[in-house]
C-alpha cells in the first residue's frame, strides 16, 4: 500500500499563495487564524493523518462484521477515532457557543483532506457529521442544538443523512417513510433506509440520524417531505434504531454502508413541516463537496504511489539512449507514456486541490461575512461550482485512480501493492450524493438556463478579468489566450444549447454530462493559470525554491497543452444534440 505523506508544502502554496488565506482569514475577522497556528494545526494534523490512519488504509479493506444488528469495525478504527476525538479533531471549525473551537470552515477542509487521502473509509464515520452538525446548527432548536449539536461537535456522538429507500434514489419525490405525530410533540417514523454510510458501528456512543419522512397530511412529490433527527439510542438508552444488514460492497470496506430500519421510531421535527428537503440540502451540500475531495484525495495518493513506483521500477531502456547505464534497464519513469500518467494523475490533484479551498473558502464568507452583496456572489459561485466539483473532480479523480494502478502493469492489478484498492473505493465518488449524470442536469438545467446564465455569468466575469489584466504578459500568453477563447466559447455554448432546449426539452438531458465535463475542464483551466501566474511571480522575484515553482509551472504548461484539449471533443459531442440519443425504440436496443 502507498505510503501517504502529506503534501504540505503544496497545501501552503494553494492557501497562502494561490488563495491569500492570511488575507481572506483577517477580512473575516478570524484572528486566531494566522498562518503560524493554522501551520501548527495542519502539522499536528498531518501526524495523525501518516501515523494513525495511513497504516490502518489497506487493513480496512477486510471490511466490517455484522452480527444480530451490531457493526463491528476493522481492528483499529474504533482506537484511532478515540485519538481523533482526544485531538479535538471534531470541534476544529464549530461554533463556539456549542463546544467548537471556532475556527474557519475552510481549515477544517484542508485537514479532512488529509483524512480523506490517508484512509477515506475511516474518514467517513466523522465526514458525515460534519453534515449533521451544520444541519441542526442552521435549522435545530436551541434545545436541540444543546442535546444533539454538543455531541456532535465533542465527538462522542456520529451523525448520518438518512435519504434513500429501497425503491427510491435521487428521485426523493417518492418517498415513502412516514412520521406520524406522538402526544409528546415527537414523531414515530417508519421506513427503511438503504445505503447509509456509516450508519452503524462501535466507534461512538450514540448516532444521529438526520432522516426525510412524510407526515399525515403531506402533499405529494418533494413539497411533502419532512426532516427529522433520529437517534440510534433514546436518552434512557432504549434502541431506537435498528440495522437490518450492511451492504457488500465493491470498495469502501472498512465503512458501513447499513440498511436502517425505523419502526416507530422517535424523531424530533428539525426545521419546519414539508420543507425537509430544502433543509436537507445544507447536508447534501456539504456531502457532494466532500465526494469531490474524494476526487482530490484519490487522485493524490494514487499519484504518491504511482511516482515511487516509477522511480524504483526497471523496464526496458529509453527511447533516446540509456539513462541508468549501471543498470539492466531504466527506471520507468523515463518513458514519455508514464509520464503521460504520472503528470496526468499531478495535474488532477494538485488543481482539484486549489478547486476544493476555493470553494471552502466561500462557504467561509457565506458563513462570517457581514457584507449582504458578498455573501450572495459567494453563494452564487458556489452554487454553481458544487455540481463542477462533484461530479468532474471524482470522474478525474476515478480516472487518476486507473491510471496510477496502470502505471504498476500486472503488479497494479494485485492487492498487496494496494493500487487496486484505490480504484475499487474511488468508484463509488462518482454515484453518490448524485450520479455525475444528476449534478449535470444540476449544472445545466437549474443553475446555467434556469438562471437564464446569471450563476455562470458571475464566475466567467471572474475568469474575463484575469485574463484581461494578464493580456499584456508575455510569460502568461500560453495560459491566457486559450483561457480567454475557452471562456467565451463557453458563454456561445450554453447559449447554443439554450436555444436547442425551447424546441425540445430532451436537449438538456443530452447535452448534461459534456456540458459538465467541458466546464469542468475550463474551470480547472482557471485555476491552472492562476497557479502559473503565481508560480511565475515567485520565480521572478528570486526564490530559493526554483525547483517546486518550476514543476508547479511544467504541470500547468502540461495541463493547457494535454488536458485542456479535450474540451473540445464534449463540446463537439454536445452540440451535436439529442437526435442519435433517441432515435433507437427501447425494443430495439438489442436482438437476443
Amino acid at each position: 500500500m502507498p505510503e501517504y505523506k502529506v503534501p504540505m508544502r503544496d497545501t501552503q502554496f494553494v492557501l497562502y499563495e494561490l488563495l491569500k488565506g492570511e488575507a481572506h482569514y483577517e477580512k473575516l475577522g478570524a484572528s486566531d487564524a494566522t498562518r503560524d497556528m493554522i501551520d501548527a494545526i495542519l502539522t499536528e494534523g498531518a501526524k495523525f493523518c501518516e501515523q494513525v490512519l495511513s497504516p490502518l488504509h489497506q487493513a480496512g479493506d477486510q471490511g466490517c462484521t455484522f452480527k444480530d444488528g451490531e457493526v463491528t469495525t476493522p481492528p483499529g478504527f474504533k482506537e484511532a477515532y478515540a485519538q481523533y476525538v482526544e485531538g479535538g479533531w471534531p470541534s476544529l471549525s464549530a461554533s463556539e457557543e456549542f463546544g467548537g473551537q471556532g475556527l474557519p470552515e475552510s481549515i477544517a477542509t484542508v485537514f479532512s483532506e488529509f483524512v480523506s487521502t490517508a484512509n477515506w473509509s475511516w474518514g467517513m464515520y466523522p465526514g458525515l457529521s460534519h453534515g449533521a452538525k451544520h444541519t441542526i446548527d442552521k435549522f435545530g432548536t436551541d434545545e436541540q442544538k444543546e442535546t444533539y449539536l454538543t455531541k456532535l461537535i465533542s465527538g462522542e456522538w456520529t451523525g448520518t443523512m438518512c435519504l434513500t429507500e429501497p425503491h427510491c434514489g435521487s428521485d426523493l419525490g417518492i418517498l415513502k417513510s412516514k412520521a406520524e405525530p406522538n402526544e409528546d410533540g415527537s414523531y414515530a417514523i417508519t421506513g427503511t433506509k438503504i445505503f447509509i454510510s456509516a450508519g452503524e458501528h462501535d466507534m461512538a456512543e450514540n448516532i444521529v440520524h438526520i432522516v426525510l419522512a412524510r407526515l399525515p397530511d403531506a402533499p405529494e412529490g418533494t413539497k411533502g417531505i419532512s426532516l427529522f433527527i433520529v437517534p440510534k439510542f433514546l436518552p434512557d438508552g432504549t434502541r431506537n434504531v435498528t440495522c437490518g444488514s450492511i451492504e457488500h460492497k465493491m470498495g469502501i470496506h472498512g465503512n458501513s454502508t447499513a440498511v436502517l430500519n425505523f419502526d416507530a421510531s422517535k424523531g424530533f421535527l428539525i426545521g419546519p413541516p414539508n420543507k425537509g428537503l430544502n433543509c436537507m440540502f445544507t447536508f447534501m451540500n456539504l456531502a457532494r463537496l466532500g465526494s469531490a475531495m474524494q476526487g482530490v484525495a484519490a487522485a493524490e495518493q494514487s499519484f504518491q504511489g504511482a511516482l515511487t513506483y516509477a522511480k524504483d521500477r526497471l523496464a526496458m531502456r529509453s527511447l533516446s539512449g540509456p539513462k541508468a547505464p549501471d543498470k539492466p534497464a531504466d527506471p520507468i519513469i523515463v518513458h514519455p507514456d508514464v509520464r503521460r500518467m504520472l503528470m496526468t494523475q499531478k495535474a488532477i490533484a494538485e488543481g482539484g486541490r486549489a478547486m476544493i479551498y476555493y470553494c471552502s473558502m466561500l462557504g467561509d464568507t457565506i458563513h462570517r461575512s457581514q457584507d449582504e452583496a458578498e455573501i450572495k456572489q459567494a453563494e452564487d459561485l458556489l452554487s454553481l461550482l458544487t455540481p463542477i466539483a462533484k461530479a468532474f473532480l471524482t470522474e478525474t479523480g476515478y480516472e487518476a485512480t486507473n491510471l496510477g494502478m496502470q502505471v504498476f502493469g500486472g503488479h497494479g492489478y494485485i492487492a498487496e501493492w494496494g493500487m487496486e484498492q484505490i480504484v475499487r473505493d474511488t468508484r463509488i465518488a462518482t454515484i453518490y450524493e448524485g450520479t455525475t449524470g444528476i449534478q449535470s442536469l444540476d449544472l445545466l438545467g437549474r443553475k446555467v438556463l434556469m438562471s437564464q446564465g446569471e450563476l455562470l455569468r458571475n464566475f466567467t466575469k471572474i475568469i474575463h478579468k484575469f485574463c484581461q489584466a494578464e493580456a499584456d504578459n508575455a510569460d502568461m500568453k500560453e495560459f491566457a489566450e486559450p483561457l480567454a477563447a475557452r471562456n467565451k466559447e463557453w458563454g456561445d455554448v450554453t447559449m447554443q444549447i439554450g436555444m436547442k432546449a425551447m424546441q425540445d426539452r430532451e436537449e438538456v438531458g443530452a447535452a448534461s454530462v459534456d456540458y459538465l465535463m467541458y466546464s469542468g475542464y475550463i474551470t480547472l483551466a482557471y485555476f491552472w493559470a492562476s497557479m502559473a501566474k503565481t508560480a511565475l511571480a515567485a520565480l521572478a522575484a528570486g526564490t530559493s525554491e526554483q525547483d517546486f515553482y518550476k514543476a508547479k509551472l511544467a504541470t500547468a504548461k502540461f495541463y493547457f497543452q494535454r488536458i485542456l484539449p479535450r474540451a473540445e471533443g464534449h463540446k463537439g459531442a454536445m452540440l451535436n444534440g439529442a437526435e442519435t440519443l433517441m432515435a433507437l425504440d427501447p425494443e430495439h436496443f438489442a436482438f437476443l
